[in-house]
């Protein structure tokens, strides 16, 4: 009787040498391709976010005009910075403008988003009525038309004066002009708005029906439903408006014909910044106040994500 060998070791065998052979120069190919396709994008992170990210970082401690080479000063920016009577006025109107603009802003998307999250005819036209301003709110003319409305004359003042209430366009009022801000940034409020809805729409309708069960009403059911359930997307909203806030320049150098307001009453961190960068050539402090708004913005995203553990409710968290 003739025995005939197991072939199973032999192909065991044969399998290092067919991956020594295909395996390695493959995967080489297969990373070679993905980095060539890569590479577009990181030349651009590298030219221009992080090499001018690091080149900002030492400008903050230099004497640094444009015109003559960065003289190192050490932290000169820093003390000048917190002891300069507009760069204090500029924090204060910012923090302002965050505290007052992006909770009304939220909450009239909340609102909107509750009202086209229900079946209604022309819901399709109403969502994107409702989101155009998000897509063009940020434009240079947008900016010229708010200031044209908030002028002395224009349609908001006779308004206010048809009503019995004398303040005159909101645009040379430095008590007013901020809140011409604030109005164009709620005015925006279609993004938030479309998350909301993204988010509403994922409420199991389950829990809404146990509810009336139970007789819970409207209210009862937005705050103990509702709301709980839609924390996450709120979350996400509040860090992302904030953020937003922070970042403001446009709309307040548009409004206020890029005089930062009448007595800085639109002096904005940011609009103070370009003013001390490519109005005076002051570019080491320019960069300086940069790096300031950068930890600030971080140290508020940081208590947000603290603050969550408090309010914001994970199905993954409750099994």
């Amino acid at each position: 009787m003739t025995l005939v060998k197991d072939p199973v070791p032999a192909a065991r065998k044969a399998r290092p040498a067919v991956r020594a052979a295909t395996g390695r120069p493959g995967r080489r190919r297969e990373n070679l391709a993905g980095y060539l396709f890569m590479s577009p994008w990181i030349a651009g992170f590298l030219l221009l976010t992080a090499g001018p990210m690091v080149a900002s970082l030492y400008f903050a401690f230099t004497d640094y005009n444009l015109f003559n080479s960065p003289k190192w000063v050490g932290l000169d920016n820093f003390t000048q910075m917190f002891a300069d009577p507009r760069w204090q006025k500029s924090v204060e109107v910012t923090a302002k403008y965050v505290i007052i603009g992006t909770p009304l802003k939220l909450l009239l998307a909340l609102g909107v988003a509750l009202l086209l999250a229900q079946s209604r005819r022309g819901q399709a036209f109403y969502r994107a009525a409702f989101y155009a301003p998000s897509l063009i709110g940020a434009s240079v003319s947008v900016g010229f038309v708010w200031r044209s409305l908030f002028s002395d004359g224009a349609i908001v003042d006779r308004t206010q004066s048809f009503f019995g209430w004398h303040v005159g366009g909101w645009v040379g009022n430095a008590d007013w002009v901020l809140y011409c801000l604030v109005a164009l940034t709620v005015w925006q409020f279609g993004a938030p708005m479309v998350i909301f809805l993204a988010g509403l729409k994922q409420v199991p309708r389950e829990l809404y029906e146990a509810a009336e069960v139970d007789g819970a009403g409207p209210v009862r059911k937005f705050w103990t439903i509702t709301l709980p359930m839609i924390s996450p997307v709120l979350f996400f909203n509040v860090l992302l408006e904030t953020i937003h806030s922070f970042q403001i320049f446009g709309s307040a150098y548009v409004v206020s014909n890029t005089q930062c307001g009448p007595a800085d009453a639109t002096l904005v961190y940011t609009c103070y910044l370009y003013q001390q960068g490519f109005k005076n050539a002051q570019m080491g402090f320019a960069s300086a106040m940069a790096w300031m708004l950068l930890l600030a913005v971080a140290l508020v995203t940081a208590v947000l994500f603290w603050s969550q553990k408090k309010w914001v409710y994970y199905e993954e968290d409750a099994r």
